[in-house]
């Protein structure tokens, strides 16, 4: 699992297993998101069995799946309304991070946070499509 700080609040990661939950507790995580679709080739882990995990943790999670580059505005404003209303540090991640950077950038966008998102992704190697 190879995690991305974005904000003071908000990192996306790789794909990331139930065993990884304790270890993102640890490091102050307090919200996944997974934007990965069950049944995804590669995709180790059911949505089910994540959620489990996090939320034995005391930890939000919440299942967003989006496919390729596509993002539906009800998939968007779902996660608009999770970052918006976290209480503390989000963690979203997908197969590579692109599309949970993606969902990020749109959900900020659609929630006119006022958040830099050009200037904070330019520091990491992902690209906004």
């Amino acid at each position: 699992m190879d995690i991305t700080k974005i904000s003071d609040t908000f990192a996306v990661a790789t794909q990331i297993l139930a065993q990884d939950m304790p270890m993102l507790k640890a490091q102050g995580m307090t919200t996944i998101i997974n934007n990965r679709p069950d049944g995804e080739e590669g995709h180790p882990s059911s949505s089910a069995q994540l959620q489990a995990a996090a939320e034995a943790l005391g930890m939000a999670y919440h299942f967003i799946p989006v496919v390729g580059m596509n993002f539906p505005q009800a998939a968007v404003s779902e996660m608009a309304q999770v970052v918006t209303q976290s209480s503390s540090r989000v963690l979203a991640f997908c197969r590579t991070g692109n599309r949970s950077i993606n969902m990020w950038a749109r959900a900020n966008e659609l929630a006119d946070t006022g958040v830099d998102v050009s200037a904070l992704v330019a520091k990491t190697s992902f690209k906004l499509v």
